[in-house]
């Protein structure tokens, strides 16, 4: 069985059957958890409508950190957000200097913010970074992000980035982008994290894996990224599939309860 850890479900409303075809498409693909991740103050209430609808979809509460300053929550409102019984994340959060510019103090403190509720609700984060990687990895360290856990999910990062994060005990989760030709360092990367520490993930609608790269990606598409691990990694499928199983109940034990 398979986990996807990060998928915007709500996104795929629109093709052919819907949600409903997606999650059973997943189920027969032997893909028994999805984790919908909310990016905006919208998606909060759509991916916590739909984890509500299936037994195997959980939601998250954040704010992506390019969503535009007056989207900001405060502490007090993601922690309030997080209290249904289906959240058990917060995030998608974190840093992005590739597409925000100017003075992003706002974006540093919207991060903050993500990092304290996550904190007291003991909720782990759901990190995202893009051309951040320094200042993503000292705020965490800074912040003690450490009491809270938590994944670097899309890791695109080099060694360094994933040690640190490693060293303050985070998960490491690989997309698609692993599958990619062109993705060489990353394959170096994921050949040397510790099989305990490795999630697996579409981030559909987004970066499908080879062979369907280029197309709408959807859960079911996550057991590419487990087959390719696992040639990279010289392990089984079945390892594989089992570790990140594991790993991602460890993370997120809430998980099991909500189901």
């Amino acid at each position: 069985m398979y986990i996807d850890s990060h998928c915007h479900l709500n996104l795929l409303a629109d093709q052919p059957g819907g949600v409903a075809a997606m999650v059973a498409e997943a189920s027969e693909n032997h893909i028994e958890h999805i984790l919908c991740i909310a990016i905006d103050k919208e998606s909060i209430e759509s991916v916590r409508q739909l984890a509500e609808q299936y037994p195997q979809l959980t939601a998250s509460v954040g704010i992506h950190p390019n969503v535009e300053e007056s989207g900001t929550l405060s502490t007090e409102q993601l922690i309030e957000l997080a209290a249904h019984p289906k959240v058990i994340a917060i995030g998608e959060t974190g840093l992005d200097y590739f597409r925000s510019e100017g003075d992003l103090t706002w974006q540093r403190d919207r991060f903050r913010y993500h990092i304290d509720a996550a904190k007291q609700t003991q909720k782990p984060l759901i990190i995202h970074t893009r051309e951040a990687r320094e200042d993503t990895m000292s705020m965490l360290e800074q912040e003690n992000a450490r009491d809270a856990g938590g994944i670097i999910h899309c890791f695109t990062e080099n060694w360094e980035t994933a040690k640190r994060a490693l060293d303050i005990g985070f998960y490491i989760s690989l997309s698609g982008i692993v599958t990619f030709k062109s993705a060489r360092e990353l394959q170096d990367v994921a050949k040397q994290l510790p099989l305990d520490r490795i999630l697996i993930e579409t981030d559909a609608p987004y970066l499908a894996p080879m062979p369907h790269r280029g197309k709408t990606n959807k859960p079911a598409y996550v057991k590419h990224v487990a087959a390719f691990l696992a040639e990279l990694r010289g392990e089984s499928e079945e390892q594989i599939a089992a570790a990140t199983t594991e790993n991602f109940y460890r993370l997120f034990p809430s998980a099991r309860l909500a189901a």
